[in-house]
C-alpha cells in the first residue's frame, strides 16, 4: 500500500509549478519584447537608409541644376545646407527621444520642401527640363520620397506594437524589470495627409 502524499509535499509541488509557470511566462514576455524591439530597430534603420538615399541623390541634383542655371544660387545653397543639417541628425533607435524625433522630422521636412523647390526651377529652364539626367534624378527622388513615407509608416506601426506590449499586463512588469521603454513615434505634421510636393 502506497503512503499518502503529505500536505507539505503537495504544497511544495504546487509552489514549484507556480515558479515554473512564472519563469516560463517571464521568458516568453522577455523574448517577445526583444523580438519587437528588434523589429522597431530594423524599421528605424530602413527609414534612415531611405533618408540617406535621398541625401546621396541631392549632390547630383544640385550639380545638374547648377550646370543649366545661373540664377538659382540661393536655392542651391539652401538645399546643400538643409542636406548637411538633416544628415547630421541621424541617431540609433535607442537614442530617439521625442525631442530628437521632432528635430529629425523638421530637418527632413525642410529638406523635402527645398528639393521640391529646386525641382520646380526646371520650368524656367527648358534645357534643364529636357535633360535626361535631370529627369532620371526626378524619378529617383520621387521614388525615394514614396519609400520614405512607407518606411515612416512601417516604423510607426512597429513602434506602436512594441509600446502596446510594454504597457500591457503582465508584460509591463517584465518590461519594467528589464528596462524596456516606450519607443518614440513620428507624429503627422500639418498637411501630412497630402503627399510631399515634388513637382515634375
Amino acid at each position: 500500500m502506497s503512503k499518502p502524499i503529505s500536505k507539505g509535499t503537495i504544497a511544495l509541488i504546487f509552489f514549484g509549478a507556480v515558479i515554473v509557470v512564472l519563469v516560463l511566462g517571464t521568458l516568453s514576455s522577455y523574448n517577445g519584447l526583444i523580438s519587437k524591439e528588434e523589429t522597431v530597430n530594423t524599421a528605424w534603420s530602413n527609414l534612415q537608409s531611405q533618408y540617406q538615399r535621398r541625401a546621396d541623390l541631392i549632390p547630383n541634383l544640385v550639380n545638374t541644376v547648377k550646370g543649366y542655371t545661373s540664377h538659382e544660387n540661393e536655392t542651391l545653397t539652401k538645399v546643400v545646407e538643409a542636406r548637411a543639417k538633416a544628415t547630421s541628425l541621424m541617431v540609433n533607435a535607442e537614442d530617439l527621444t521625442p525631442e530628437r524625433a521632432k528635430q529629425i522630422q523638421e530637418a527632413q521636412s525642410e529638406l523635402s520642401n527645398l528639393v521640391g523647390r529646386l525641382l520646380m526651377v526646371q520650368e524656367n529652364y527648358p534645357e534643364l527640363k529636357a535633360s535626361e539626367q535631370f529627369s532620371e534624378l526626378q524619378a529617383q527622388l520621387e521614388g525615394t520620397e514614396n519609400r520614405i513615407a512607407e518606411s515612416r509608416r512601417t516604423y510607426n506601426e512597429s513602434a506602436k506594437e512594441f509600446n502596446v506590449s510594454v504597457r500591457k499586463f503582465p508584460t509591463n512588469i517584465v518590461a519594467g524589470i528589464f528596462g524596456f521603454e516606450r519607443k518614440t513615434q513620428f507624429e503627422a505634421q500639418a498637411g501630412a495627409e497630402q503627399a510631399p510636393t515634388v513637382n515634375f
